[in-house]
Formats: structure tokens, sequence, C-alpha cells
């Protein structure tokens, strides 16, 4: 049997295509290294606000629930517009008592101000008269042997002077067969007969069968509807 030389096979030649294996230096990735801009804003999570929210609902949630348990919401609404309203109105009707209350006191003290002025003008006024009544009728029962004239004196229209004091015309006639001279007093009253001023009046000189004109003036000034009657006279 012929045998057949040995020969080793050749090795197959190397790819052409096949990439290059890593090198020890490529097999870990450089690391990149960032700066932070601190310029930039920082952005945060809205956690609190979303919890806020979150919870808003929730809560909102629940009051409809709530309502439309019992109710509709719209009937809820209207009653608390209800309530709200008759709040207000409760509150403007106490305003305005109170102030009503308050105009009605200052009314009240002003009234009572007013007649506490009314009062004192009225009894200073009334005390000038009782004065010049005193001292017209002290002139009067002064003149000794004086003899009633009352009879012998007559009064015109009372008017009121320019200064505002009243007067009144007076007309003497003296029917004696002698002359005499005549004192007379003269009140000046209201409608109902209260007298608001006196004075004296001296008339001399009046011939026998004769008359003779004078003027009663007031004290003061006199308002009003003003009388004038005589309230005493006498001759001597």
């Amino acid at each position: 049997m012929d045998r057949q030389p040995l020969s080793r096979t050749a090795a197959p030649p190397p790819r052409t295509d096949a990439r290059p294996g890593p090198t020890a230096p490529d097999r870990a990735a450089p690391l990149r290294v960032t700066v932070q801009d601190h310029a930039a804003p920082v952005v945060r999570r809205p956690r609190r606000a979303l919890a806020a929210v979150l919870g808003a609902a929730v809560l909102g949630g629940a009051a409809l629930a709530g309502c439309s348990s019992d109710s509709s919401p719209s009937s809820a609404v209207s009653s608390a517009a209800a309530a709200v309203g008759s709040g207000i109105e409760g509150a403007a009707s106490a305003a305005a008592s109170a102030a009503g209350s308050a105009l009605a006191s200052a009314a009240g003290g002003l009234s009572s101000a007013a007649a506490s002025i009314a009062g004192g003008i009225s009894s200073s006024a009334a005390s000038a008269a009782a004065s010049a009544q005193a001292a017209a009728s002290s002139a009067i029962s002064g003149i000794k042997g004086g003899l009633d004239a009352k009879g012998d004196v007559a009064l015109g229209a009372v008017s009121t002077a320019s200064d505002g004091k009243a007067e009144v015309p007076i007309t003497v006639s003296n029917h004696e067969q002698q002359a005499n001279r005549y004192v007379v007093q003269v009140n000046f009253t209201d409608g109902s007969g209260n007298v608001l001023d006196a004075t004296v009046v001296n008339v001399p000189d009046v011939a026998a069968g004769q008359s003779a004109q004078a003027t009663a003036r007031s004290n003061r000034d006199l308002t009003g509807s003003v009388k004038a009657v005589v309230a005493n006279a006498v001759r001597y």
C-alpha cells in the first residue's frame, strides 16, 4: 500500500474586513464634567401648590357631596345668599335704629336747651316787667294829696316806634274848675293781660275844662300783640 507523505495545512489568511479589537486605553469611556450655571433660574417642583389645589378640590367635592345629599348645589347657594342678605338687612336695621336713637337724643337735648333758654328769657322778661310795675306804682303812691283821675285819661292805639319800643298816645281831660297836674301809670300787656312793661307819664298844668296830649313809651323793646291799659292816674 502506498503511503502519501504528510504535509501541514497552511493557516487561513487573516481577514481583511475584521475590525481591530479595543485596546486597553479605549475600554473605559472618559468622564464628562459639567459646570452648573448659577445665573440660571432654579426650577422647583410645585409640590405644595399641587397639594393645596388637590386639597381644595377634595374639600369642594365633599361640600358638594354634602349639599347633594340634602339639596341641590343651587339651593345651597340660594340659602347662603339669603343668609347673607338677612345678615346685611339686620345690620342695616340696627345701624338705622342706632342712628335714629342718636338723632332723637340729640333733638331731645336741643329741645331741652331751647326750652331752658326760652324759660330763662321768659323769666328775665317777667322779672323786668315786675320791677317796672313796682317802680311805677311807687311813683304814684309817693304823690301826696293826689286824687284818683283814671276817668280823666284815655289811651289811643299802641304802635311800635323805630327803636322797637311800644308807645301809646295819652289824652288827659281836666273836668275840674281849676288847673291840675296829672301822673298816669300805663301798663303794657300781652293778649292774655300779662304785664310786659310799665311806665309813668307826667302831664303838667292842664287848664280847667281843657285837654292835653302826651305819649307813654315802654322801657324796652316789646314784640307780639301789645296792648296798653291805664293802671293808675292821679291829679293834684
